[in-house]
């Protein structure tokens, strides 16, 4: 063993070994998300693309993609900044392949989790995803009987870090290790990629049969940070008065998790007393002092949000010498720069774990309930039935968005654990084709958590406590954080279906659930506590300005009557006061011209609308 591993600098002879070792059949266990190597698996992929003697199966999730601008307007945008946003991240030639419906027939790709809308309307990818709860999926993975573990490493002075994927691939080598499986283990050497300590992240050199060493590393996914909007901040607020000092925390990723972790990080400064004060809509929990205690974290995905937690002292209730244990990470750069910059024994207190420890309770149990204690699981949903399902991972019965994932995982626990919550959030309205619509529905296409696992909804204009309620009184409370332009026309339809008393009607207090009212509400306080990007961006200034214009001109799109209006205020309205390096940054001439195009000119309208928007709200 003491000639283990196998070292390489050229990827496409370790892939030649790989198929060698394997008789030309590989079935390749692939992590999720950032821990894929991809210099590795691309030679591979070429390989069998070659070869069709040869044979590749893989089974992943979270296979990432740089954006490909769908249109026009986003080309502008997006490919002047894609390596600054997204990071030079090179393709993973099998997405390609499914992309182009190009994939030989001696390759196959299954999924049991998508990066999010990324695979809509993609024939091969639809039919070959796999619906699995997190916890679950590596039983899935076993069942296919991999005999290749192909990961991304992070290099250390004697060993090597599992680092962003300890989710399901510890579990793996401990199975091997007890005779369970037996498969060949192999590894891609990337710099960039924090050292992550700890027993179930490390693993020493010979536990792997082959390693590739290349002599640069390439650039690590950058996920990019979305601005947070009044609703989503909104959101945040409400959660963050549920959430008991002392207790336990999981955050997910995206902008409501970064509004959530912002008004955690406010809470403790007891900074959000005024914003409560002047809240138009009516407040629920009442955990609102700074955290004496301290969280412990527990938490599928290590997102950025909770990394500013821990940093800033808040998550420090230790468990078993850590304060955050954690599955898998993929962020924006930042983190991993946080990460590495982090010294050791500080960067110890994340431990990184399987989600067999996370996400579940089973095995040693009596330990997680003792840690686990005033849990608080916050999840983000697309869509809330009224009678309390949810909506998570599909857009249309049939296409898939992203997966279950973990959050089922979550609603579990939160249901086992003494006072356990699972924090179920989303905005009261989406926008589509020009037409705004809402998240709170009679029924629901899909379901990923069923209505009998119903415990609290936040929207922006509120918290609808669920659990052990009748259906009328479930009905009740959703009616009353939905935006009120689309109440009325919920309750008559739970009227119809005899689900509500007929005489009921929406309290005065929640009539007024509309955007101008939360905008007055949160205006005082945007541009000091609660900032469009709480944890910075890599967008530019100038890109920042064109983020609302952009939106406003996306949703306009579908809508002639909208898109007139953007045409004619770019007549009507005054200039933007950075229009000019906006325009260029979109490769338009800075001033305007009768003769620019209809989608210049669009643009120029929303820049002033923003502008006139921006000042009124001043």
């Amino acid at each position: 063993m003491a000639d283990l591993p196998r070292r390489f600098s050229d990827a496409d002879a370790m892939a030649r070994a790989i198929f060698d070792r394997t008789g030309g059949k590989v079935r390749l266990a692939l992590p999720l998300g950032l821990g894929k190597p991809v210099t590795l698996v691309n030679a591979l992929t070429r390989l069998a693309a070659e070869d069709s003697a040869l044979s590749l199966s893989i089974f992943t999730a979270l296979t990432l993609r740089r954006p490909d601008p769908a249109s026009d307007i986003e080309r502008r945008f997006l490919e002047p900044a894609m390596d600054r946003l997204f990071g030079a991240y090179p393709a993973l030639d099998y997405a390609r392949m499914i992309a182009d419906d190009t994939l030989p027939d001696n390759i196959t790709v299954s999924e049991f989790f998508f990066q999010a809308g990324t695979w809509l309307g993609n024939s091969y990818a639809q039919r070959h995803y796999i619906s699995a709860n997190y916890t679950h999926a590596r039983d899935v993975l076993i069942a296919q009987r991999p005999n290749v573990l192909c990961q991304l490493l992070g290099p250390g002075d004697d060993s090597f870090s599992l680092s962003c994927n300890t989710d399901i691939s510890t579990d793996l080598f401990a199975l091997r290790e007890q005779g369970e499986m037996d498969f060949v283990a192999v590894g891609e050497v990337n710099t960039n990629l924090p050292f992550m300590p700890g027993p179930d992240a490390e693993i020493a050199p010979e536990a792997l049969a082959m390693l590739y060493e290349p002599a640069t590393s390439f650039e690590l996914f950058s996920a990019v940070r979305r601005p947070v909007s009044d609703a989503q901040h909104a959101i945040g607020l409400n959660v963050a008065r549920h959430v008991v000092d002392g207790g336990t925390l999981q955050i997910g990723i995206g902008a409501i998790g970064d509004a959530v972790a912002q008004a955690l990080l406010l809470r403790d400064r007891a900074a959000l007393a005024p914003i409560w004060q002047d809240a138009p809509f009516p407040l629920s929990g009442d955990h609102t002092g700074p955290f004496d205690t301290g969280l412990y974290g527990v938490t599928e995905m290590l997102v950025g949000g909770m990394l500013s937690l821990f940093e800033a002292g808040i998550l420090r209730r230790e468990v078993a010498g850590a304060a955050i244990h954690a599955g898998f990470f993929v962020e924006a750069r930042d983190v991993y720069e946080r990460l590495r910059d982090m010294p050791l024994d500080r960067r110890a207190k994340i431990a990184m774990k399987p989600v067999s420890f996370t996400n579940a309770l089973y095995g040693d149990e009596a330990a997680k309930r003792a840690a686990r204690v005033h849990a608080r699981f916050v999840n983000g949903g697309m869509q809330v039935s009224l009678l309390g399902d949810a909506m998570s991972d599909s857009a249309k019965p049939g296409q898939v968005i992203s997966g279950v994932g973990g959050q089922f995982n979550f609603f579990e626990q939160a249901f086992a654990l003494e006072d356990g919550r699972a924090i179920l959030t989303l905005p009261a309205t989406r926008s589509s084709g020009g037409e705004t619509g809402s998240n709170i529905v009679w029924q629901l296409p899909v379901t990923t958590v069923p209505r009998h696992m119903r415990d609290m909804v936040v929207t922006e204009y509120g918290a609808a406590d669920l659990r052990g309620q009748t259906d009328e009184e479930v009905i009740k409370r959703l009616i009353c954080i939905a935006d009120s332009r689309f109440q009325q026309d919920l309750l008559e339809q739970a009227r119809a279906a005899g689900k509500i008393a007929p005489d009921w009607e929406v309290p005065q207090a929640h009539r007024q659930n509309t955007p101008a009212r939360l905008s007055a509400w949160l205006r005082p306080y945007r541009a000091t506590l609660l900032p469009d990007f709480p944890f910075g961006t890599d967008f530019d200034a100038t890109e920042r300005e064109l983020l609302p214009a952009l939106s406003r001109l996306g949703v306009a799109a579908a809508d002639k009557k909208a898109l007139a209006g953007l045409i004619w205020a770019s007549f009507a309205q005054p200039a933007h006061p950075r229009e000019g390096p906006a325009m260029e940054r979109m490769g338009y001439p800075p001033e305007p011209a009768l003769t620019e195009p209809v989608q210049a000119r669009a643009l120029r309208g929303a820049l002033r609308l923003t502008a006139r928007d921006q000042a009124s709200n001043a």
